[in-house]
């Protein structure tokens, strides 16, 4: 699945609420728990990602110019990949590419590459 093309696939910001959410939580009630539990701004240009406890079940909350579009996928028989909740931290960010992995059913949280490398001279 992807959900942007191109360049802005890979370069997209995406927010995992990490802990569970109950999938009758629409627009108003998943804003909420972004400016609440997550400390962030709803309408930044970023995705909004949520996951129930049976990881069969995804929303995707986004703000497009004047108003939320909100995706939701649900799976007949596999389960989503996801972070465990922990008590400190209760969003991760991952990348658009990733999240169309994750979407695929790839584990992109126990899958992760080699750390870029950037230095200043080879010398």
């Amino acid at each position: 699945m992807v959900l942007f093309f191109g360049e802005r696939s890979r370069s997209a910001q995406v927010y995992l609420y990490t802990g569970v959410v109950d999938m009758r939580k629409s627009i108003d009630g998943l804003a909420l728990l972004v400016e609440g539990s997550m400390e962030l701004n709803p309408m930044l240009p970023a995705l909004f990602v949520f996951c129930n406890r049976g990881r069969d079940k995804i929303k995707m909350l986004y703000w497009e110019r004047n108003g939320f579009v909100l995706w939701y996928k649900r799976l007949e028989k596999q389960r989503f990949k996801w972070l465990k909740a922990s008590s400190n931290e209760l969003s991760a960010s991952i990348t658009g590419y990733e999240l169309n992995l994750l979407l695929d059913g790839l584990d992109v949280f126990n899958n992760k590459p080699h750390e870029a490398l950037f230095y200043e001279s080879v010398g």
